[in-house]
């Protein structure tokens, strides 16, 4: 196929979003300022609670409070755009912001898929290698798997935008969805983007579904050795695991369906686009603490000492 001919540079971008009724707008951005208020509050809560919480300073508790404050980034990338343009009912975004919200968006998501394979690493050595965990996942280990995450989410996303810029805007400019991804986005290039969504698609969606398989048969064999052999804190490893593949799921799935196949409009991309930007981050922190009893236990510890000392005062 030819390229096709362009005679303007595009300077923005117009996002559909959800409606152009103001009305419906109005409740959509309640309904969403909701959402990212509990996220704040739930992740914020996990942050502060393992911090304070000295019987909470182990790797595990430190990869989640971390997961918690990647889980923050990735969904404040998206979210700020949104409750703005709800607000003002506005709907565009120009071409650099476009870009660098792309860029943060696969940046912040490519470090929670990795942080999901350090928290699996940490599960497995911590089952199969208990006796040498404290000693396998010392201090430095622990934040290097951190600083891993993010320089493979920093690695990821900007593969995503060098090819991006590579490509001319020249005229259509309408991109269905209520932020910029590079699946809309490259759609519009003024050229044949075949090639370049094959790449995109191996970059992103192949990575995804193997590093899921992978992490799917990690669980697996975590789980049937907790069965077998763990006799001690069996319940609390079962759902400790659980609770880690539940999170998984609900990152990895969503994202599969959106990047794991040639790019085209589907009528559910943009409830898909929802379910992975803005339900998934809120679910997360009460996954977390809902079924884990020990972190339960010390948000109820830390809520008290906080009664406690204002009622000193």
């Amino acid at each position: 196929m030819p390229p096709k001919k362009y005679n303007a540079t595009v300077t923005e971008f117009v996002l559909l979003g959800f409606s152009e009724s103001p009305d419906i707008q109005s409740i959509l951005f309640f309904i969403f300022f909701t959402m990212y208020i509990i996220t704040w509050l739930g992740n914020i809560i996990i942050i502060i609670t393992v911090i304070y919480t000295p019987i909470l300073h182990t790797p595990m508790y430190f990869l989640l409070a971390n997961l918690a404050v990647i889980d923050l980034s990735d969904c404040t990338v998206t979210a700020i755009k949104l409750l703005r343009d709800l607000i003002s009912h506005t709907n565009s975004i120009s071409y650099n912001w476009c870009i660098a919200q792309i860029f943060f968006f696969h940046c912040t998501g490519g470090a929670v898929v990795f942080f999901l394979v350090a928290m699996a690493i940490d599960r497995y050595i911590a089952i199969y290698k208990p006796l040498q965990y404290w000693a396998i996942m010392n201090k430095g280990v622990c934040i290097g798997l951190v600083v891993g995450a993010w320089v493979g989410g920093f690695g990821h996303s900007i593969v995503q935008v060098v090819i991006i810029l590579q490509l001319p805007f020249c005229g259509p400019n309408v991109l269905d969805n209520f932020y910029c991804d590079f699946p809309q986005v490259i759609k519009l290039a003024c050229t044949d983007t075949y090639n370049t969504e094959m790449l995109m698609v191996s970059n992103s969606g192949l990575l995804l579904t193997l590093i899921f398989c992978i992490l799917l048969v990690s669980y697996t064999v975590i789980l049937v050795k907790i069965r077998r052999h763990v006799t001690e804190g069996k319940l609390k490893a079962l759902s400790t695991c659980s609770a880690q593949i539940i999170v998984m799921s609900l990152h990895f799935v969503p994202a599969m369906f959106i990047y794991d196949r040639p790019f085209s409009e589907s009528p559910v991309d943009k409830i898909t686009s929802v379910l992975y930007t803005a339900v998934t981050p809120v679910l997360n922190p009460m996954i977390f603490t809902l079924r884990n009893t020990e972190m339960k236990n010390s948000i109820k510890k830390l809520i008290g000492k906080i009664m406690s000392l204002r009622i000193t005062k």
